[in-house]
């Protein structure tokens, strides 16, 4: 049985007033929730203060993104090695806005992958379609080359520590929600992936999250499909009682 992770995507909002505000509300709101792992990632300059925060509870702290050298002459970047030392836990890598704002590739998101489990961390690996791609009916194919590239050369021990997070590009930020069944469908593809390049064993242990708008009144059907087993929360996980009731949908 697949543990469920709740994770919550800040991306640029908050300020260090409103982390710790938001980490105060929500810590006694799941702090009786078991059987499930959750996690907040704010932006990189309040992550050490939420990692302080959250302390013993049962919230741990993830980065949004991360460069794929220790050190050097790279201006701007945050190495793994870095997050590591503050306490984050795991580093989310690929999300489409890295991919089609920042024009990230599937080569530089498998270095990055790379680098971040030799720095000791965890990985969540975002894979997603845009709209005229599923449109097209290339949703598949569109995937199934993320996984590739982003997965290449890893293995069934480097796999162990990877999450999936599966996210329609069309569904990120703009209230649409792909149903239960088409998120089902690409979670079972992926899944049927793993078991062909990465082992059947690691197929049945993957975590595969989806994300793409959602929130306490869609969360419930969402995490009850089969291989759906979390979900990486955007807008919701800014409001600490919207993340709560996410977090007990998947419990």
């Amino acid at each position: 049985m697949r543990k469920p992770f709740i994770a919550g995507n800040w991306k640029m909002h908050t300020s260090e007033a409103e982390a710790e505000k938001l980490i105060g509300e929500l810590k006694p709101l799941v702090k009786q929730l078991q059987n499930v792992d959750i996690a907040v990632c704010p932006p990189y300059v309040y992550l050490h203060k939420s990692v302080y925060l959250t302390g013993e509870s049962n919230i741990f702290v993830g980065a949004q993104n991360c460069y794929m050298e220790s050190k050097g002459a790279f201006t701007g970047e945050i190495a793994p090695e870095m997050l590591k030392d503050i306490g984050c836990k795991f580093v989310i890598l690929g999300h489409s806005e890295r991919r089609h704002i920042f024009g990230e590739t599937d080569e530089m998101i498998n270095l990055k992958v790379k680098k971040t489990l030799a720095a000791d961390l965890d990985v969540i690996l975002c894979v997603g379609e845009l709209l005229e791609e599923r449109e097209a009916g290339h949703t598949e194919s569109v995937v199934e080359s993320q996984l590739t590239g982003g997965l290449k050369d890893l293995t069934g021990t480097d796999m162990a520590r990877i999450t999936i997070a599966y996210e329609p590009v069309w569904a990120i930020g703009t209230g649409k929600t792909a149903t239960p069944d088409q998120a089902q469908e690409v979670h079972a593809f992926i899944r049927k992936w793993l078991a062909a390049h990465k082992g059947a064993a690691v197929a049945e242990a993957c975590r595969i999250q989806y994300g793409g708008s959602v929130k306490p009144e869609n969360a419930g059907e969402l995490l009850g499909q089969s291989d759906i087993d979390g979900a990486l929360v955007g807008g919701a996980s800014l409001k600490a009682d919207s993340f709560a009731a996410i977090v007990q949908a998947a419990v």
